[in-house]
């Protein structure tokens, strides 16, 4: 994976990833976004188009949004890799850490 979703998103989940991702590898939860690993391509496109500055590349994750590299992984445990975004559709859960978080202002 070379590029997750991190804790600026929740609760806000503006979409301008989704419509710049040539792939169409980020998916919809209920309270955040999530990259899909195995069909990221790597191109960078979302992350200067987000207004929450909440996409990162791995290696550059702030070190207190670390664990959102384990959360945009274990996302897709049940779903696996669908093949696009938009045909899936909104999933209907999160990862429990995003879960567990208070409501974002």
């Amino acid at each position: 994976m070379a590029y997750v979703i991190a804790a600026p998103c929740v609760d806000v989940k503006d979409r301008a990833c989704v419509e710049e991702c040539p792939v169409d590898c980020i998916y919809e939860g209920n309270r955040m976004l999530y990259i899909q690993p195995d069909e990221c391509v790597d191109c960078g496109a979302c992350e200067p188009v987000c207004p929450t500055e909440a996409i990162f590349y791995e290696d550059d994750l702030p070190k207190d949004q670390a664990e959102y590299l384990e959360v945009n992984s274990e996302f897709f445990a049940e779903i696996g890799s669908p093949g696009g975004a938009a045909k899936f559709g909104v999933v209907d859960y999160d990862h429990p850490v995003v879960v567990a978080l208070p409501p974002q202002a």
